[in-house]
């Protein structure tokens, strides 16, 4: 029996990127998972162990197809895609059109939309989007290849009906599971949040042991913010020890590693071995780095934050306080507000906007409903108070900056005892900034860098 006349099946090749971004590789095939080859990115998530990129040889590549998840400014970045040439075809799960056509005036000449449940394939390897729990944003992909099942669950959140849909391709080969739960609320409202150490979510276990996959690799979550931040301690509770502690407890069969950027593995039906490294992605420094929650750190005042940033032009200035005085009170007007908002009720909320050199200019609105006016400070105590540095205001105005960069301080000053009662009661996001600044505000993000991309 000579041996040359069976084929056995080329191993799959998994490389990862950076945060969600991966490369996948197989028979002579290579696609990649939401590619982030900036740092920072997204403004101000710095990749966690540090990297950098080799952008020329980024440019040399030649993908076979680029899948994004969905349109968060840390999974379709239009600087990293700009570094890709214009022919590679790019499948979106997203339901506004709007980043669609963003990708298209950047060059990109196929640009597809994703379904769920409906594959595409390319060259030797499927993916398939799974729906998410959230599928108005987030999708999952299904990927296979080389006879492999791999499971991409990007920054999603699986219900029970996709469970059981993915359960019946158990045991899986390998999983990619957001095993970071980030606290953003806690560091917008620190006076409110939960004090001390955070559980795990409860339905990991029981998710990961009907998925039973062979190789689990923690994934997404790969940034922090700048060294100085005080978020670095607040808002990642979850450390890479604590999650193989806690999942090898309880899938005593699977194999638990990190796939650390640049690193990559081969895998098949036998088994696991490493791979040669992305080379375009470069190490910097130690990279057996773990988080650093401290559950009782104390959070800095939101003055001594604005020092931290270089101070805005006059011109900046101005455009912050106009849209404070003027274009946030057309916005709130012309906002639908829930029925069952804090703001339903009338209310005095005071804004503190801090410069660079910690002063803040402090401004007072009287709001009862979708109604409300700038008013004089008479002295009467606030039902709602937000800080912010100007610095990141202009951001989120002009840059298309997130919430969860922000550092906004939501309700941090003393309230008598009946407000404060109210106030755990109340949604965060409904403070009247985060609804002016990002309701409706799809892809703003992108389309200020693809404003800026244009006009090189």
């Amino acid at each position: 029996m000579r041996l040359g006349l069976f084929s056995f099946p080329m191993p799959l090749k998994i490389s990862r990127i950076l945060h969600a971004g991966y490369v996948f590789e197989c028979e002579g095939t290579a696609i990649a998972f939401d590619p982030i080859v900036e740092n920072p990115f997204s403004r101000n998530c710095h990749a966690f162990p540090p990297v950098r990129f080799d952008l020329d040889a980024v440019r040399r590549l030649r993908w076979d197809a680029v899948f994004i998840s969905h349109f968060h400014d840390d999974h379709c970045s239009l600087d990293s895609l700009d570094a890709l040439d214009r022919a590679t075809p790019i499948y979106l799960y997203c339901v506004f059109d709007e980043l669609f056509a963003m990708l298209r005036a950047l060059g990109f000449t196929q640009v597809e939309k994703l379904h769920v449940d409906v594959p595409v394939q390319v060259g030797s390897i499927e993916v398939i989007p799974r729906r998410a729990l959230d599928d108005d944003v987030d999708s999952l992909f299904q990927v296979r290849a080389a006879g492999l099942n791999v499971l991409n669950v990007v920054d999603s959140w699986i219900g029970p009906e996709t469970l059981a849909q993915l359960a019946a391709f158990a045991p899986w080969d390998m999983v990619l599971w957001p095993f970071q739960t980030m606290r953003e609320i806690a560091v917008i409202a620190p006076s409110q949040a939960v004090q001390g150490s955070v559980e795990l979510p409860d339905d990991w276990v029981p998710q990961l042991r009907a998925l039973a996959p062979r190789y689990l690799v923690p994934s997404s979550c790969q940034f922090v913010q700048e060294d100085w931040s005080w978020y670095n301690h607040a808002m990642f509770p979850i450390t890479y020890r604590r999650f193989a502690d806690e999942m090898g407890a309880a899938l005593p069969e699977t194999h638990i590693f990190r796939l650390d950027p640049s690193t990559a593995v081969l895998l098949d039906a036998h088994g696991m071995a490493p791979a040669a490294p992305l080379p375009w992605v470069i190490p910097v420094g130690p990279q057996d780095v773990d988080f650093d929650y401290r559950p009782d750190a104390a959070p800095p005042a939101t003055a001594d934050i604005a020092r931290r940033f270089a101070p805005l032009s006059a011109a900046d200035t101005a455009l912050v306080l106009d849209f404070c005085r003027n274009g946030l009170l057309e916005r709130y007007r012309d906002m639908e507000l829930p029925e069952d908002s804090y703001f339903q009720a009338p209310r005095v909320w005071r804004l503190s906007l801090y410069g660079h050199d910690g002063a803040a200019t402090i401004l007072h609105y009287r709001t009862h409903g979708d109604l409300i006016d700038l008013v004089p400070d008479t002295g009467e105590a606030p039902g709602w108070t937000t800080q912010v540095p100007q610095v990141k205001c202009h951001a989120a105005l002009v840059l298309g900056e997130s919430l969860t960069s922000m550092y906004m301080r939501i309700n941090d000053g003393p309230f008598d005892e009946a407000t404060r009662a109210e106030l755990m009661e109340a949604d965060i996001v409904d403070d009247p900034l985060i609804r002016c600044l990002f309701n409706d505000a799809i892809g703003a993000y992108q389309a200020a860098q693809l404003k800026r991309l244009l006009a090189r």
